[in-house]
């Protein structure tokens, strides 16, 4: 159900304010620098109690014309943020990442939509970039974007969290989030281009919450693949993670990360162990018996 009417009844005024509250500094450049023009796209964007991480995500892009906001029933302040910015607001259950991303996309009315994350916001470097895209014949249908990934404050620029390129920019009606997790935009016959510039990611705010996330995940992960018809055994899940920490705190040099870095590997490697173990649950005594998570 579209709440759209309350939601916009504090007009431009409040969202010029939210702008400035943002992190109590001034507004960044790029955006400052377009006044009170907005760029002809629409900013997509699912939340589910985002309240501590939503208003800087729509401060970023506050240059957008649109922002469309699907929301799978906050009990906190999110609807509250979404109101400041002047956002389309629709509440509507929880289907799964891709499922979820797709009807926000789907409620858009520009042709390009930008799609990102209530814990993510957008570079001022990027704004130029996204404009110069809107203003020509461009084609290319999707465009992939670099994600600086944090944690205690510090962008991690090694292991699989740099520089995690995730489909952002794309053109409503080519193509579709895929999955119900670790969704990915998949293009109906266009390509897909990368974008020299970055969102910035800030997913954990510790270490706690690193690992609170890993049942859950591996469990949705577990199941996804089970539905994909993949199976598994226990060797699977020791290489598997074997192979998960090795490569982020060797290969990828998670070890200059100090600490972080060691746990970055670590988290890895347990969600991957955990996803195969309950994959090999699921191959072996099938989806009737009950898994955490």
């Amino acid at each position: 159900m579209e709440s759209e009417p309350d939601l916009k009844e504090t007009g431009q005024r409040d969202s010029t304010k939210a702008r400035k509250r943002y992190e109590g500094t001034s507004l960044n450049p790029e955006i400052s620098a377009l006044g009170s023009a907005k760029l002809p796209v629409s900013i997509a964007i699912i939340t589910k109690d985002s309240d501590k991480k939503l208003r800087r995500c729509l401060a970023s892009v506050s240059f957008a014309e649109e922002i469309v906001i699907v929301d799978s029933g906050s009990t906190d302040r999110t609807g509250e943020i979404a109101r400041e910015f002047n956002a389309r607001w629709f509440v509507e259950p929880w289907k799964g990442y891709g499922p979820q991303k797709n009807s926000a996309v789907q409620k858009c009315s520009h042709d390009w939509v930008l799609s990102i994350d209530s814990d993510e916001c957008l570079t001022a470097e990027a704004v130029p970039k996204i404009a110069q895209i809107l203003s020509e014949n461009n084609p290319a249908d999707a465009y992939m974007l670099r994600r600086k990934n944090h944690i205690h404050g510090k962008w991690i620029k090694v292991a699989d969290w740099w520089p995690d390129y995730t489909t952002r920019l794309l053109r409503k009606g080519r193509g579709r989030f895929v999955r119900t997790i670790h969704e990915v935009w998949q293009c109906d016959s266009g390509r897909i281009e990368r974008l020299d510039c970055a969102i910035e990611h800030y997913s954990h705010d510790s270490y706690s919450e690193m690992i609170g996330m890993l049942n859950n995940y591996s469990t949705l992960l577990a199941k996804q693949m089970h539905e994909e018809g993949k199976k598994a055994g226990p060797v699977d899940a020791i290489l598997h993670s074997f192979w998960m920490f090795f490569r982020n705190y060797v290969l990828r040099l998670g070890f200059s990360a100090g600490f972080d870095g060691f746990m970055i590997a670590l988290t890895k490697s347990l969600g991957t162990f955990l996803k195969y173990a309950k994959l090999y649950e699921l191959s072996k005594f099938g989806a009737g018996k009950p898994m955490d998570g």
